[in-house]
C-alpha cells in the first residue's frame, strides 16, 4: 500500500492519488497546502470542505478511468462534475502587481466547500479533455495504486526513487534466490 503522497502530477491525478489523506480536515488542509498556487487558499478546512472534495473526487476517477481507455464515461459521474462547476461559477479577475505587470487569474466567489469542489472539478475536466489523458498510467509497482502522467514514455513508475527502488530490490533479491536455490 502506498505510504506517500504524490503530488505534482496535473491537478486531478494528485486529487485521486490523494487516497486517505482527503478523509480529514486536517488531511485535506495539508493537501490543499502542498497544492500552494494551485488552488486558491481556503482558510479553515472543515466537514463541508472534506464532502465536497471527496464528492468530486469519487466523480473524477470512473470519468478519467473511461477516457483513459477511449469510453464513455458514466453519465452520473459526467452529471456530479457539471453540478460541482455550474455551483461555483468563475470569472476572472485582472490584478496590476510591481515587478509582475498584469494577471489574470480565476476567482469562484462562492463558498469555500463548493468554491473548491468548481476548482477541482474544473482540473478534472481540463485533464479529461487533454489529449495527454490517454497516456496517464497507473504505477507499476507492486501494491501502489499512484497515476501519473510520464514526461518520458518509458517512465513505470509513480516515483523512481521509491516504487522503482522496490521494484529493482525485489528483483534483485528474486534473481538471489533462484540463484541460491
Amino acid at each position: 500500500m502506498v505510504s506517500f503522497s504524490l503530488v505534482g502530477e496535473p491537478l486531478a491525478l494528485d486529487l485521486l492519488n490523494a487516497g486517505e489523506l482527503l478523509d480529514a480536515p486536517e488531511g485535506l488542509a495539508a493537501w490543499i497546502g502542498e497544492q500552494s498556487g494551485r488552488l486558491e487558499p481556503v482558510g479553515a478546512v472543515g466537514r463541508a470542505e472534506v464532502s465536497a472534495v471527496r464528492a468530486v473526487r469519487e466523480a473524477a476517477g470512473p470519468v478519467l478511468d473511461a477516457v483513459r481507455q477511449g469510453g464513455p464515461p458514466p453519465e452520473g459521474a459526467l452529471r456530479a462534475l457539471n453540478g460541482f462547476l455550474a455551483a461555483a461559477p468563475s470569472h476572472t479577475e485582472l490584478a496590476w502587481t510591481d515587478g509582475a505587470g498584469l494577471t489574470a487569474a480565476p476567482r469562484w466567489p462562492a463558498d469555500p466547500a463548493r468554491r473548491l469542489a468548481a476548482e477541482l472539478a474544473q482540473a478534472v475536466a481540463e485533464l479529461a479533455t487533454d489529449p495527454r489523458v490517454t497516456s496517464v498510467r497507473r504505477c507499476e509497482a507492486e501494491g501502489c495504486v499512484l497515476l501519473f502522467l510520464p514526461a518520458h514514455p518509458r517512465r513505470r513508475w509513480c516515483v523512481a526513487s521509491v516504487c522503482g527502488n522496490r521494484a529493482r530490490v525485489a528483483r534483485y533479491y528474486a534473481r538471489h534466490k533462484e540463484a541460491g536455490a
